[in-house]
């Protein structure tokens, strides 16, 4: 008798187009990501990913459809639902001109926490990703690496369930890189699923148990990543991506 794992996200028949675009993003598209995994979602430009994304954290609502998180229907509840995930975006997504004590006092306030609890968790994340000694400090000032650092404080930290990371290490040094992915992998010990998308793909393979692989706003390819190099007859990630998505540039 199989077992059925408890799901993280289940996106089913769902369709979407953007407003005045006669073109189908998604049509009939559907997805499941089990509690707990490591999950890669790959493309090249243009594929969608983005959209999706947007549209499993409730930025963009599906047209038909319906997509769950934690069981909890997106778009319906969400002041409910905006707890259960955090979000670490490609863009910078903080205050420039504040310190990361005050970006975090604010977000986790936003998030829903109360003072005592920023506090710890504050002085937790910059401790852990290595921020401590320039808590006061304003972020415009900093690195790449470290603004990236912050960036996904900010995003976890109401201890999400799930977690929603695009591009998380792009444009930084090796050292950031690998203290960004140590701490990712100690969250999902922890039992937080991460949904991940990157260009990075040499990375995604330590990172990802699982992947999709989409392109024009279908999934192409879906499975463990072992198996699918396997059963495609491919050495790695990058070169399976190359042979089911083709070498054109795209823009």
């Amino acid at each position: 008798m199989a077992v059925t794992l408890p799901l993280a996200l289940d996106v089913e028949h769902m369709g979407f187009r953007y407003p005045g675009n006669s073109e189908v993003s998604f049509s009939n598209l559907n997805l499941k990501i089990t509690k707990g995994e490591r999950f890669g979602l790959f493309g090249p430009n243009g594929a969608g990913k983005t959209t999706l994304i947007s549209l499993m954290t409730g930025l963009l609502t599906a047209d038909e459809g319906h997509i769950k998180l934690l069981g909890h229907e997106v778009g319906k509840q969400n002041s409910e639902v905006n707890k259960l995930f955090g979000f670490v975006p490609q863009d910078f997504s903080f205050y420039q001109e504040l310190s990361p004590v005050e970006n975090l006092e604010f977000f986790g306030a936003w998030s829903g926490l109360d003072k005592p609890t920023i506090k710890q968790r504050t002085d937790e994340l910059l401790t852990i990703l290595g921020l401590d000694d320039v808590r006061n400090k304003q972020v415009e000032r900093f690195s790449g690496g470290m603004k990236r650092r912050v960036n996904l404080a900010i995003g976890v930290i109401h201890k999400p369930q799930v977690i929603f990371l695009d591009e998380p290490t792009v444009g930084v040094d090796v050292q950031t890189r690998h203290a960004i992915i140590d701490y990712l992998m100690e969250l999902n010990k922890s039992g937080t699923t991460l949904v991940y998308t990157s260009h990075q793909l040499s990375e995604a393979e330590g990172l990802c148990e699982q992947v999709a692989l989409i392109d024009g706003g279908k999934i192409i390819a879906q499975d463990n990543l072992d198996k699918l190099l396997k059963d495609h007859k491919q050495e790695s990630l990058e070169t399976m991506f190359l042979n089911l998505t083709g070498k054109d540039i795209r823009n």
